[in-house]
């Protein structure tokens, strides 16, 4: 539980994308962990047994939530997404859709679903101007990676009850 307080405080650190040149070399787990603000998502997916997969060759579109974003999720629910291995997997592959999927061509499925790698649908929508994929908004986009592309987003989105 100290790690996560710890990562909590790592949440005011401000987001800082690498330039353009520096993505094309780096996957998408190298450009989240040079960014700064998602230690907690590069944990889980460790935790999870997800970091290979996202550094493969994909290509992927990770709507990746922050530190912050996480921050938000009550201590006990990380707590049992830790101790369930599959639930955790099911969770951090909600925010993962296969293909690389650009802002400009994501807000074309603005009131559709998107499909996610976890097999359910997440919904885009635009609301007051701003992007959204289900409750989160989606406040960066189109940082490029190797193998795919990362979109910002200031929540955990977490996929329906089965």
């Amino acid at each position: 539980m100290r790690k996560l307080s710890l990562l909590a405080v790592a949440a005011v650190m401000a987001f800082a994308a690498p330039t353009a040149a520096q993505a094309q070399d780096k996957n998408i787990v190298e450009v989240a962990v040079a960014a700064g603000s998602f230690k907690t998502l590069a944990k889980l997916l460790g935790d999870a047994g997800l970091v290979e997969t996202l550094k493969g060759p994909g290509p992927f579109t990770v709507f990746a939530p922050t530190d912050e974003a996480f921050a938000k999720v009550p201590a006990a629910t990380l707590q049992a997404l830790a101790a369930d291995k599959n639930k955790l997997k099911a969770v951090l592959l909600y925010h993962v859709v296969a293909g690389k999927v650009m802002a400009a061509d994501a807000l074309k499925l603005a009131g559709k679903g998107a499909k996610t790698v976890e097999g359910s649908e997440a919904k885009i929508t635009v609301m007051g101007g701003t992007p959204m994929i289900n409750q989160a908004h989606i406040v960066k986009t189109d940082i490029a990676a190797s193998n795919g592309v990362i979109h910002v987003i200031d929540a955990v989105i977490l996929p329906p009850a089965k």
